[in-house]
């Protein structure tokens, strides 16, 4: 059953049924936000008619209108023709409970280092070990920058990126959560244009290896291809953070760095770097942090 605008009004639970099976029957991929047909049919469906995201159950029986089922058939065609990644349809992405905003000028916000942020790195930063300063490279939408300035209220964020565009995106971020007065965005490569040291650096840089690349859904190639390429073996971002971040870390600074699907070809690249994996939802394959001491070794 299509939910179409000339269908008449039909209920929720009818349209939501119906946009499970379109989904899954276009063969769509889910990976920004979402991982299942059902889970971002819900949010398209809670987005569009400005409903909590939790309401769900209390609304299945509500007969939708044909000026609604006209919207949302709108924006589930979107979905399945053009591939485009729900975030950038409702120019929202969530980490958690916080919502920033999006569109193609960035990538789609997703990184395992925003769950660490939720418990402010605990127990690699104690309470004895104040953060006073910190880094995004590589921010992108600003994301963890934001997150970064929550977590701990004391520290100046610098956050940068290579692209103008995404800073566009970061800096619309910053304002919302009216942090301007200490997450400060600059365009640059890595380190260029920074001072000082830091006491905590994070990174979710472009990771993805040449051969991936290739084999993008088209969900993803929607996304800024600069966000994501990493070279042949997904490690060329990753070598220059690696050679230039021991000298913009203070004596007990930490960094902490997101790889994707690399972690044994990192391994293999530094035998001789002491890395400790970070359990995640994902596992513990996916984030490394080394302290100041081990790059200094």
């Amino acid at each position: 059953m299509a939910a179409d605008a000339g269908a008449g009004p039909k209920t929720v639970r009818d349209w939501l049924e119906a946009t499970v099976g379109r989904f899954d029957e276009a063969g769509l991929y889910f990976g920004h936000g979402s991982s299942n047909a059902r889970d971002e049919a819900v949010y398209l469906l809670l987005h569009t008619l400005k409903l909590p995201l939790d309401e769900l159950d209390d609304v299945l029986e509500r007969q939708l209108t044909p000026a609604e089922t006209e919207t949302l058939e709108a924006i589930v065609r979107r979905r399945i023709d053009e591939r485009v990644p729900a975030a950038y349809l409702t120019r929202e992405a969530w980490l958690g409970e916080f919502r920033f905003y999006v569109d193609e000028r960035a990538i789609v916000p997703r990184s395992y280092i925003a769950e660490l942020l939720r418990d402010e790195l605990h127990p690699w930063v104690g309470e004895d070990q104040p953060v006073n300063k910190a880094l995004d490279l590589c921010t992108g939408s600003g994301c963890l920058a934001i997150l970064l300035a929550l977590a701990f209220p004391e520290a100046q964020v610098d956050a940068t990126d290579l692209s103008a565009d995404a800073l566009e995106v970061a800096a619309r971020n910053v304002a919302e959560y009216e942090l301007l007065d200490r997450v400060h965005l600059t365009r640059g490569d890595l380190f260029a244009g920074l001072a000082g040291r830091y006491d905590v650096i994070v990174s979710n840089p472009p990771y993805v290896d040449r051969e991936s690349m290739e084999q993008l859904p088209q969900e993803y190639r929607a996304e800024p291809q600069m966000a994501l390429a990493g070279g042949d073996d997904g490690l060329d971002i990753v070598r220059r953070l690696l050679a230039q971040a021991g000298s913009h870390l203070n004596e007990h600074g930490l960094l902490i760095v997101e790889i994707g699907h690399n972690r044994a070809a990192l391994e293999q690249a530094f035998p001789k770097l002491p890395f400790t994996w970070l359990e995640t939802s994902g596992g513990d394959g996916f984030v490394f942090l080394l302290t100041a001491a081990d790059l200094a070794r």
